[in-house]
């Protein structure tokens, strides 16, 4: 099978330094373009990236030549992109890009609530790839844009579908402890959060509240019915380096043991592990039985970051409807980048690609 050729727009910065990592020795895809601000154009990425990875920056990767992603209007060799941009610059380069042709797999947040747009978690609902070719149909086009969810929202909907599969969700009350590289590299002052917590994330509560009925929702008739239950999120800043952890509370319509729900996401595989996909874990989810873990510092990279990791998953004393557990995630990999590549190895399975 010959590799597809990938290109990373807003290689520089953390989500894209993550997918130069990943997609370095991907089986799959080689990395042939790099797109960053005007000031790395015309660099080799090794002259413009302030590499952060605790791996050590490809020779192959670091000497192409930064393109400045603001003017990607030229003809690319290129199969698929892969974007890591600020919403503002991703607005028009997305679109544009879709309606030359080309596949665009974004993590930024603009169009996630497209109508046509799906956002994928490929364990979760890969049968809203269909909107697809709706979104082609609608915009006349033959290219297309995939978005990957907020951070969080990846994290979450992947702990919450074996639930699913038991039973009905009534309500979900969520309460994050989000780590700084969320924030970007730049994204917070050491002064800000060092020895401290900051109990607001612009914008991420309402982001979370929307995309994961969107992401839980039922694909029908060409179109998503989003799922239908009470959320409420807070939204907690920590002084953590990598990995979200969240606190869920949950009431389901009818009585659900916790000793099941455990089982359910031990044993719970989607069709990346169906499909043996190269980015896939083999158990997307683990269950861990020690009462203080999950930890950031012990199970972020949990099978290479692309697992998640619960405990304490426990019913509460009021009634045997409510449940409660934590779930950890590395919000760089499960989070945006691995899940980016996740859903290309999707595309080029079910021949979108």
């Amino acid at each position: 099978m010959s590799k597809l050729k990938a290109a990373i727009i807003g290689a520089t910065g953390l989500v894209g330094q993550n997918l130069v990592k990943i997609l370095s020795k991907h089986p799959w895809f080689d990395v042939v373009s790099l797109f960053a601000s005007r000031k790395s154009a015309g660099k080799k990425y090794c002259e413009a990236v302030k590499w952060y990875r605790d791996y050590s920056l490809p020779d192959d990767i670091g000497e192409i030549r930064v393109e400045c992603m603001e003017n990607v209007e030229g003809s690319y060799d290129v199969d698929v992109f892969f974007s890591a941009i600020p919403s503002d610059i991703a607005t028009y380069i997305e679109p544009e890009l879709a309606r030359r042709g080309y596949v665009v797999i974004s993590d930024s947040s603009i169009y996630r609530m497209d109508d046509y747009v799906p956002i994928i978690i490929p364990e979760v609902n890969p049968d809203h790839l269909e909107l697809i070719n709706m979104q082609r149909t609608s915009r006349n086009c033959s290219g297309f844009i995939v978005k990957t969810s907020n951070c969080t929202a990846a994290i979450l909907s992947l702990s919450l579908k074996p639930i699913l599969n038991l039973t009905r969700i009534e309500r979900i009350i969520v309460s994050t402890m989000q780590s700084i590289s969320g924030a970007g590299y730049l994204g917070l002052p050491s002064m800000a959060i060092l020895g401290n917590i900051i109990p607001y994330i612009e914008n991420e509560e309402e982001k979370i509240e929307q995309e994961l009925p969107k992401i839980l929702g039922l694909f029908c008739n060409g179109k998503i019915l989003p799922a239908q239950f009470g959320i409420s999120v807070s939204c907690n800043r920590v002084p953590v380096y990598e990995g979200h952890m969240i606190n869920v509370f949950l009431e389901a319509k009818s009585e659900i043991d916790a000793i099941n729900v455990a089982k359910a996401m031990e044993t719970f595989i989607g069709l990346p592990q169906k499909l043996n996909l190269p980015t896939a874990p083999q158990r997307p989810i683990i269950v861990r039985k020690e009462p203080d873990r999950p930890q950031p510092v012990l199970d972020k990279d949990a099978l290479n970051g692309m697992a998640i990791v619960v405990g304490r998953v426990r019913n509460d004393n009021i009634s045997k409807r409510y449940l409660k557990y934590v779930v950890l995630g590395n919000n760089m990999i499960r989070g945006a980048a691995g899940t980016a590549v996740l859903i290309a190895e999707i595309l080029r399975a079910y021949n979108f690609l």
